[in-house]
Order: structure tokens, then sequence, then C-alpha cells
């Protein structure tokens, strides 16, 4: 652990709102600082405050009734170590902006999310993930993280040297401090190739040709309307480990054009499906970063389950499908490996995720949520901590039993609760 003892940037009238439109971040004011003092300035002299990413949570969990601040203005800070294949990388930035520039040095992320436009810190705060079975959530990447705490000090963890806690920071759902700097383990620059199997029949939506199709590739992801069959699958391939698919797959046939998971929506903002070997951050995300993915308007929920209960979770869930589709834009079904951060809702458990996109449509949406998260409860659902979710915090609070070591390690670093929500203190405990 390394601590570096300490005018606050210019305040905006308001946070303003989500992505979706959805979510009010609160009465602000919103400070845009231009540099790491004028962070730590700033932090000092607040009574509470809470870091804002880009907007992209459907959940609460970056409200507040108090200041907040965005990281957007600090300097990216790229830093790349080609022989440790690392890269320090300010908080604010998108994993695309990201990519884009490690691979300019012969490097690439393991993994991404479906949304390149996600910052580096929020994603990593919130438990955001891509899809595949070997794959962890994004935050598994980070192996030193620099914060800035309730004095205004500057912290430095990592994982090597700081082992006892170090699954306890990074994934904090920004409890602890302000979160300026992240350093990531990278891979080697490689090749994909992404293709897309249409209609599969209904028979293929048991367990275990689900689990089959989602382990079909480096990174897959199933997308259904509750309505008995998965009607795409987006399989994505590393070129030279993972062999190009048949025409014909688990009874799916391949997409001779491009197309959206959404329905209705245009295929141009989406990734390359053609089979065409590219950049391994050209094909992993499922939108490209130079367009905005859709207007925003939806909600989105997502449930973790062991990945062996899926068949089961999805069967439990399917009598509810005539209710869920007036509401529904589309479901998506994805897999992330077990970790060890203490607040990761895959902690020691490989997990298969239950995703909805819904309409915009909240009141709807929340009166539905109780009777799915009724129907999943026998599989010990954990909620996506940035997504929409009814289940009682006492529940939430059952299913991470690091919890306790996350409280204590939160009252020795933020014992005045400088960093805290209503979302934090509902889910969490105060």
């Amino acid at each position: 652990m390394t601590i570096t003892p300490a005018s606050p940037g210019p305040a905006l009238s308001r946070p303003g709102r989500s992505w979706s439109g959805t979510v009010d971040y609160g009465p602000g004011p919103l400070h845009v600082p231009s540099s790491v003092d004028q962070l730590r300035a700033l932090v000092g002299s607040s009574a509470r405050i809470r870091a804002l990413g880009t907007r992209h949570s459907f959940s609460t969990v970056a409200a507040s009734d108090a200041a907040l601040v965005s990281l957007a203005d600090l300097p990216p800070d790229l830093e790349f170590d080609t022989a440790a294949r690392t890269v320090r990388v300010g908080a604010g930035v998108r994993y695309g902006e990201l990519a884009v520039a490690a691979a300019e040095v012969g490097l690439a992320l393991a993994n991404m999310g479906s949304l390149p436009h996600i910052s580096v810190g929020g994603a990593s705060a919130t438990g955001t993930h891509g899809s595949g079975d070997r794959l962890r959530s994004l935050a598994n990447s980070v192996r030193a993280i620099e914060l800035v705490t309730a004095t205004g000090d500057l912290l430095t963890l990592d994982r090597e040297q700081d082992p006892e806690i170090f699954g306890g920071v990074v994934l904090s759902l920004g409890a602890l401090g302000v979160v300026t700097h992240l350093t990531l383990d990278l891979v080697p620059a490689f090749a994909m190739r992404q293709s897309v199997h249409l209609d599969f029949p209904a028979e293929a939506m048991n367990g275990a040709d689900l689990l089959g199709m989602l382990a079909g590739g480096y990174s897959v992801s199933l997308f259904h309307h509750w309505d008995g069959h998965v009607a795409q699958a987006w399989v994505k391939q590393a070129v030279g480990s993972d062999e190009p698919l048949p025409e014909e797959w688990f009874g799916g046939r391949r997409a001779v054009a491009a197309v959206h998971p959404l329905p209705g929506m245009p295929a141009d903002f989406c990734t390359d499906q053609t089979g065409q070997e590219g950049p391994s951050h050209e094909r992993l995300p499922h939108f490209r970063l130079e367009f905005t993915p859709s207007n925003g308007e939806e909600i989105q929920s997502e449930y973790f389950v062991a990945r062996e209960h899926l068949g089961e979770a999805v069967a439990a869930v399917m009598p509810l499908g005539e209710r869920i589709r007036p509401l529904l834009h589309a479901s998506e079904i994805r897999t992330v490996a077990a970790d060890e951060l203490w607040l990761s809702p895959a902690y020691q458990r490989d997990s298969a995720c239950v995703h909805f996109t819904w309409k915009q449509l909240p009141a709807e949406v929340d009166a539905l949520l109780p009777e799915i998260e009724e129907r999943l409860a026998p599989f010990a659902p954990r909620p996506h901590w940035g997504k929409v979710f009814t289940t009682a915090p006492e529940t939430v609070r059952a299913q991470y039993p690091r919890l306790p070591e996350f409280l204590a390690l939160r009252d020795r670093l933020d014992p005045g609760r400088k960093f805290t929500n209503a979302y934090v203190d509902r889910l969490l405990g105060e």
C-alpha cells in the first residue's frame, strides 16, 4: 500500500440523467476537474461526494443527493509497458479508446463489454462483463488502483503488494474513494472473427444445448424473446484457436446479412458479423465505438446464476413469457468465469447471466421484476449492480460471504461515509 499525502475544478449546475434517461443523478453540483490535484482538493473539502462515469448504469448506483464528480476532463495518461503487458490508464478513459491504443503497440484487452463506450473506472467498480466461459468480469484485469481517499490523499493499492484487501478494492461500487488510475493486465494482440446464427429450434433451448452453444467460441451471446427458442447466437472466435462454425449449428442457420440484437434497429451500429478476421477490439464488443448503438430508451436487468443451473433457471421464468414479451426489446444469455472479487456477482461461481433489455416502461417493469426474481430464487441469483432489480437488500447481502470484510475495509478507508449514497447504504448496510 502506498499513500501520497496533498483548486477544485469548475462545477456544473446539474449532473443530468443517465444514458437511458431513467436515472436522475441528483441535484448536484457536478464537478469536472482537469487534474488529479484539483480532484484531491475537491474531495478533501467536500462533506460528501460520488464519482459519476459514462452514465450507462440503469440503477441508482452513481446517484447522490450531494456533490458528484466526473473524471471526463482528466488526462487519459495511457502508459503502456509492452514487456510486462500492462497499461496504466486514467479511470475516465473509455474501453474502446484504450483498446485502439493498445493495438497500436501490439497488445489487447482479453475481454470487453458489449459497449466499448463505457469507462474503465466505472465498469470495474460495478462488475461489468462481456461473455465467455473462460472470461472473468472486466474488473479482474486490474492489477493496481489509485484512488483519492476521504482526506484527499492519493492511495495506491496493488494486487501483489496488498493481496489481503485487493479483492475488495476494485469492485467497490464507488464506496471507498474516487479512482484516478488503474493498471490493467493486457495480452498480445490477437485476431478474431464473428458470425451470427439465427432461428434455433425449440429443442435447442434445453440446458445442455444452451451451454453447448455458449461454449462455441471465445465469447458467445444468445438473444431470445421468451418465446421458447433462441433467435440469435453471436459467436466471437479467436483465430487460430477456434474452428469456424458450419452453416447449420445446433439447428440454427448462419445469417446472410448483418443483424442487430434488438428487433427493428439498424445493424450499421454493430461490429462485423461476416466471419472475416479482424482485430479483437473490433469483434469483442457488439457495437462499434464510432456509433451510438441506440437512443438509450431502454431499461436493463440481469441476474447471475450458477452456470450449471442455466437451463433450469430459464425454464422457471419461461411461463412468464406472455407477460414479459410486451415489455421486452430482447433478452441475452451470457457466461462469466468465477473470480475472487468480494462484491463480484461471479464470486467463486462460474456463472450464466440472464439479461433483459426492457422497453422504457419503468412502472410495468418494476411490477413484473418481483415475479421473475421469485422464479429465479431457487438458483440464488445475484443481480448486476448497475442494472434494475427489486431483490430485498437482505437477500442480496446473503449472496456475498466477504461483505463483512468489505464493510470493515470501508470503515477503515472512509469512516465518515463521504463516498456513500442511498443505493450503497440500502444494499450493503450502513
